[in-house]
């Protein structure tokens, strides 16, 4: 019958369900080979994507902390002995923690810093003694402006990682550390307003190029 036919090849004799059967496990193993390769290169793609978007953040919330350590610095050289010198060395002391925190995982992502650290050093400094020199509220008008501009940030990288894995563990750290940040940065940008930064006279002018200058400096830091 047809279904018992049999060939001879090389003096030994095969079924030809033996025959079909050794071609199908050989395309199987063929076709899993093929999947798993594909899913090698998809994973390296997705390590490469998540690496250079960890870097990018961690650079860029590295300079942020910085030029905020010096933007307080500033505030205190002018109003250190004043009754808002308390407050803003309070402030000023969380920002510190949150530059440790960036310190720290730089290497430990082998982010790359900024370029641009020099500058964001003397301008940041600069930024807060100049408008300490126009006073408690334009201290405070400042505050407010940087922190707005830091908290929308942070808010756009909070989505970000969240959205760049299916796996919320890959990013946990990260994520951790930025919702500290953003939620103390929040807190800053509210005791501006308490302290009456929107009495500042030429308040919305300066609030608009102090956040100006800061989304200017974050697109800098991302890039170099």
């Amino acid at each position: 019958m047809a279904s018992q036919r049999q060939l001879w090849t090389q003096g030994r004799r095969f079924n030809i369900v033996e025959i079909s059967s050794r071609g199908g496990q050989e395309l199987c193993r063929g076709y899993s080979s093929t999947v798993s390769q594909a899913q090698k290169l998809k994973n390296r793609a997705q390590e490469e994507r998540l690496r250079q978007i960890r870097d990018r953040i961690i650079r860029v919330d590295h300079a942020g902390e910085y030029g905020a350590n010096r933007i307080y610095a500033g505030q205190m050289a002018v109003l250190g002995k004043t009754k808002s010198g308390p407050l803003i060395q309070h402030m000023w002391d969380q920002e510190k923690v949150h530059l440790d925190i960036f310190n720290k995982l730089i290497p430990k992502y082998r982010a790359r810093p900024t370029a641009f650290l020099p500058i964001w050093d003397i301008a940041g400094f600069a930024l807060g003694a100049g408008t300490a020199l126009l006073g408690e509220k334009a201290a405070m008008a400042c505050t407010v402006a940087v922190e707005a501009s830091i908290v929308e940030h942070y808010n756009n990288q909070i989505r970000e990682l969240m959205a760049s894995t299916d796996n919320l563990e890959d990013n946990k750290e990260i994520l951790d550390y930025i919702q500290k940040c953003r939620d103390e940065e929040q807190e800053h940008h509210d005791t501006g307003l308490e302290q009456e930064a929107e009495k500042t006279p030429g308040y919305n002018l300066l609030y608009n190029a102090i956040k100006t200058g800061c989304k200017t400096a974050i697109w800098l830091s991302e890039r170099v």
